[in-house]
């Protein structure tokens, strides 16, 4: 298990996490952006989403750190714009974690299967710390 830090941006992920890898001397990031993924004929993709970063991770110093840009139309406020991501290949224990989290706080998305994932879902705490839950049965994409 591993909790990863998960950086939120306002349209410049691109430039923040090709910025951060330079800083460490790291490769070029692979970045997935919202345009990238499947899409679903019932949820047409605005165009000013298409290229913005849904996903890109880099390891600084042994420790994930995720980016993404904010989904156009999603709430963004400078200094809330980071949440932690448990990341687990214990399935039980991403739901463990989960349901007593989500007691008193507020559920985002419930646990369930994605395109990257058997079992994502996120919420923030009755504290207001936001939490992201992934799955990684070693077949995840991101």
């Amino acid at each position: 298990m591993s909790l990863d830090i998960y950086l939120n941006f306002k349209g410049n992920c691109r430039e923040a996490v090709e910025y951060y890898a330079s800083v460490f001397g790291l490769e070029k990031p692979n970045i997935m952006t919202f345009g990238d993924n499947p899409q679903d004929p019932s949820y047409p993709l605005p165009e000013e989403a298409k290229n913005l970063v849904m996903h890109a991770r880099l390891s600084i110093s042994g420790s994930t750190v995720m980016f993404s840009d904010t989904f156009p139309g999603m709430p963004y406020i400078a200094g809330n714009n980071i949440s932690l991501s448990l990341v687990s290949p214990n399935l039980v224990e991403v739901q463990n974690a989960f349901h007593k989290l989500k007691e008193g706080g507020k559920v985002g998305m419930e646990l369930q299967e994605t395109f990257w994932s058997k079992c994502y879902g996120n919420l923030e705490d009755k504290f207001g710390i936001q939490w992201q839950f992934n799955y990684d049965n070693g077949e995840t994409v991101y």
